[in-house]
Parts: structure tokens; sequence; C-alpha cells
């Protein structure tokens, strides 16, 4: 795919949220491979900001980049609308710190995109193809990025009352972000008001560039754009902050309660793998499994899983499988223990096993499940995908995960999806639908 610049400069006046100050902001053209600029015309020398995730200073309700003396705020609606819509050269000029709020979504910016008219350029298009899981997770929050080939978010978003839960799961393309993302609105909890102007925040806050959740209602100058829009407003955070790797991705996210500060953890980890990669072109291959899980085998002790599996410490999450059930079924068990090293952020002193770890249990074991299917000697099973994802009870330190998994289809002998459960004893636990893809040792997915 080509990279795309706009053709013409677009501009939009306005105030911004936390400053209250008036801001013009203008994208003008910019260069195949030059990136993303801003550019603070207010300031001597008019210093330019290329967003990055080292550059982030603050991430207190909005993301805040620092380069030198310039700073920006609140730059995600902008980030995440360039995103969406696929413009990967562009320069952003800004004569305040912060651009403006307009109606709290990225809407306003993919007007301005469309009027500048999006425009193919002579260069390919690079993206960081994530080639194995990453997550981080702090709190109540966890995410986690898979690879996909493509973009997309599932993502439950709750405040702490658990009254305002929504979920929603969307590849992302420029198509569907215009329409079914960019509209939706910030939102702010009514009681944190009060302590974000202590801060010196949303001074040019209101209900109609924000909505405000009070209990159970919903505060808003109109009616909810979507029955669900504040996961859409979470799902459009999550794109802008990403872009902060400073190049599209194609991975799949799951994300538990995102924010600022978790979004802009993950991007460095996703940072910190792509280099890796860069610096070890080798390791951008999947790892080659030593045997094949062969199909004799009742079962698999964890020398056979290891054997069978790429993944290591901290990240096996299969300890045995204790039954096959012909080609097509088996049940395995994740000892759960207080010796895990994710359990020393989630949550202290109260440790709780994240979702995100039992979908990645899952879909180890149906990994397993999918080799022996088709008898794939020296290659690996690397996660795609994952659906109708749900959790039905905490896991914690003690527990012993049963996980069964059922084999739905295999396609052209590489492509396959599967059913998965985790238990606790007779409790379900997860549940969700997985596929993954076969690749031979340095085949790209």
């Amino acid at each position: 795919m080509k990279q795309r610049s706009l053709l013409r400069d677009v501009s939009i006046k306005g105030a911004s949220l936390h400053t209250g100050d008036k801001v013009q902001l203008t994208l003008k053209p910019a260069p195949a491979n030059s990136g993303i600029a801003i550019r603070r015309v207010d300031l001597h020398d008019k210093p330019v900001i290329r967003p990055h995730v080292s550059q982030v200073t603050d991430l207190v309700r909005a993301t805040t980049l620092s380069s030198g003396h310039a700073k920006v705020h609140t730059v995600e609606h902008v980030l995440a609308a360039l995103h969406g819509m696929g413009i990967d050269n562009v320069e952003i000029e800004m004569d305040a710190s912060e651009p403006p709020i307009a109606d709290g979504s990225a809407k306003a910016f993919v007007n301005m995109i469309l009027e500048g008219e999006p425009v193919e350029q002579d260069a390919e298009r690079e993206y960081f193809s994530l080639d194995q899981p990453v997550s981080v997770s702090k709190g109540n929050s966890s995410l986690i990025a898979l690879p996909y080939d493509g973009f997309k978010i599932s993502c439950t978003s709750a405040d702490d009352r658990g009254i305002h839960t929504q979920h929603l799961s969307i590849d992302i393309d420029p198509d569907v972000f215009a329409t079914q993302i960019a509209a939706a609105r910030t939102f702010t909890i009514y009681e944190d008001i009060e302590e974000l102007l202590k801060l010196g925040k949303i001074k040019g806050g209101s209900l109609e560039n924000a909505i405000v959740l009070k209990d159970d209602k919903i505060m808003s100058k109109e009616p909810l754009r979507f029955e669900d829009e504040l996961v859409r407003h979470k799902i459009l955070d999550v794109i802008g902050d990403v872009l902060l790797l400073g190049k599209p991705l194609k991975a799949h996210i799951v994300a538990v309660r995102p924010g600022h500060a978790i979004n802009a953890a993950l991007t460095a980890k996703l940072v910190e793998r792509m280099e890796e990669l860069a610096k070890s072109p080798k390791a951008a291959g999947p790892k080659k499994a030593e045997t094949a899980v062969i199909s004799e085998e009742t079962q698999l002790d964890i020398r056979r899983i290891i054997e069978t599996l790429p993944h290591r410490y901290p990240f096996l999450m299969v300890d045995r499988v204790v039954e096959f059930r012909g080609d097509n079924e088996l049940t395995a068990i994740k000892n759960v223990t207080i010796n895990e090293p994710f359990f020393q952020g989630h949550y202290p002193g109260q440790p709780i096993m994240p979702g995100v770890l039992q979908i990645e249990a899952m879909a180890q074991a149906a990994g397993i499940l999918m080799l022996r299917a088709i008898n794939a000697e020296g290659k690996t099973a690397v996660f795609m995908s994952v659906d109708k994802v749900k959790w039905r009870q905490k896991v914690v330190p003690g527990d012993q995960l049963r996980i069964e998994v059922k084999l739905l289809k295999i396609m052209r002998g590489k492509i396959g999806t599967a059913a998965a459960n985790c238990y606790v004893g007779d409790k379900l636990a997860s549940s969700g639908e997985l596929k993954f893809m076969i690749l031979s040792e340095g085949e790209d997915v």
C-alpha cells in the first residue's frame, strides 16, 4: 500500500480542552517518508516535535509530548484521525500548546483530512507487523497486542462502579474510523471534575465538548451518537496513542479499561520489540518448533510442551495437556501460583490473573491442537485474532485453570479456528473463539 499525504492545507480554529486557550491548527502536505511533525509556530524558531512515545511527559487525562523547550498537550485526537484515516506524512502547525477540542471527538479532524483530500505518494507504506504477543497491566487495566494481519481493537470500557460497562471489537480502516469511531466524544466522571480543575485541567471543558457520567445518568448537550459511545472513544484514544510507535501497526489489541498511561506503556513495549527485530532480522520470523505433536500421544508433559511451543518464561501459559480427544479436542491445565510475575501489579494485595493472559493460555493450547491435527513438524502456530470473548469469574493464586479447546475448522491446511473455555473447578472463568495460522520458519504472516 502506498503512503498518503494531503493535497492542500486545511485549518481549524477553536478553544482547547485543558488550557482553554484559543488556537489555530493547520494540516499541511508533507513529502513521502517524512512522517508526522507538529510545529509550534508561536514559539521562537518554530520548533518541531515528531510524535514518539519516548517524548511522553504527562498522561493525566491527555497525552503530552515534549522536545527541548517545546511541548504539546492532548494530541491523541488529531493523531487518532491521522492514524485511522491512513495519513502517513503531514505537518501539523499550531499557534498554541494544545489542539482545539472541537466537540470532544476526532470528527472535526477527519473532516479536515477529507477537505484536504488524501493523495497517494510514490513510496510504499511501512508497517510494524507484530510477530509475538506483547502485554502490559496496571491495577484493573490491561492491554495485550497480538499478531494480526490488519489493525483490530477489542475493548472493554468500565467505570469503577461497573455502571457504564461497554464492549466493542472492530477492525480499523479509514471507512470504519470515519463512520464508526471518529465521532465518539470524550467523557469523564462527575465526581472527578473538581479534582481535574484543581490540577489545572479542563479549563475549556463543557457539555458541548464532553460527556459527563453522574451515577447511572449520562449528561450531554446532545443524545449519545452511539449506544456504546464510551467504548468507541476509548478505542479512538488507543488508535491515537499507538501512533506514537512511529509507524502504522498491524496487530490485534485487546484492551480492558485502557487509558493514556497504559496505552503509552503498551506502545513502549511495541517499540522495544520493533527495535529488537531491527537489530536481529532473523528474530522477525516465528521460532521453529523442535518436534511436532504426533498423533499417537494421548497427553503432553511440560517437556513436550516446551518442545512444541516457542513460548518461554514468563509467557508459557500451559503446564500440561492431560487429554487429547481425537485430533479436534483437548484438555490442558495451567497451574496459577502466587509466583506468577503479573501478580506484582495485578493487583497488589488482591492478586487476580489478567483476562488477556487467560486468552493467551487458550491460544497456546489451541496452537498445540492445530499442530497435532495437521502433524506440522518444524512449524509454529501464530495467534491471529480472538472474538466473542467473555470473562465470567476471577482467577486467583491457588486455582488450576482447566482449558478445554475444540478445533472448529481448518482452511487450506494453514488457518485454524477453535472454540476455547477456561474453567476453575466446574465454573466457567472465560471463553473465546480463536483464529491462528501455521507458519514455517522464516515465513511472514
